[in-house]
């Protein structure tokens, strides 16, 4: 009986001994350096070490996309805002504080205030795309007729022309592949190289800045 009580509580020592054993390998890198806090490598990106943001990023990435992701529901604009909280991650590095909590908490902050901002600018171009189609169904025959007269037309392409020169080279870039070349944004998105969220941000933001340019016109058109 004692013997078998002995073996017991050997074989739990035993037990035990080798779960610490695998925390502790499990706290090591393959250089066999403990492995750093999240508060170290936040000190390291504050001093601009690509390094520390890599290591950090790939220990809570899934948790930072997931998060997102639960925000906006599209992979494509979960993985910009991502790229964008990252981004701002690095460059507001020195602004965080220990005293105001864990890196994670902080960098959660930054991914979800990223999201929530991707979301509501994508309803804002959808309400204003709708109230645009049905501003135009509830204009007089006579008026829509009207915005067809050939000079009209004229000096509302010669506007268009300057208007579109003024914007960001990308963003004319999306709105001509678009509207006068008839692309989809994912067309756009392999003509251009660019991540498709990148390209509806794109339009969005061009098509806003044409549309305030624009408003001289808008009792013609």
């Amino acid at each position: 009986m004692a013997r078998k009580e002995k073996a017991g509580a050997a074989s739990k020592r035993a037990d035990w001994i080798s779960k610490i054993r695998t925390v502790v390998i499990e706290t090591l890198d393959r250089a066999g350096a403990p492995v750093r806090t999240d508060e170290a490598l936040m000190k390291d990106i504050s001093r601009r070490h690509h390094g520390a943001l890599s290591a950090l990023y790939g220990r809570h990435r899934q948790r930072l996309k997931a998060m997102i992701d639960s925000v906006v529901h599209e992979e494509t604009e979960t993985d910009d805002v991502l790229q964008e909280s990252l981004l701002q991650i690095w460059n507001e590095a020195d602004h965080y504080s220990p005293k105001a909590g864990k890196p994670l908490g902080w960098m959660v902050t930054i991914a979800r205030r990223r999201a929530i901002d991707r979301l509501r600018r994508r309803q804002a171009y959808s309400r204003a795309r709708e109230r645009y189609g049905q501003a135009l169904l509830q204009r007089p025959r006579n008026a829509r007729r009207e915005a067809y007269d050939p000079f009209i037309l004229n000096d509302l392409r010669g506007f268009l022309k300057k208007a579109m020169r003024a914007l960001p080279p990308s963003q004319c870039e999306a709105v001509e592949l678009a509207f006068f070349k008839g692309l989809s944004h994912s067309e756009i998105a392999a003509a251009t190289h660019a991540p498709l969220g990148t390209v509806k941000t794109r339009l969005e933001l061009g098509l806003r800045k044409l549309t305030y340019a624009l408003r001289p016109f808008r009792h013609k058109v």
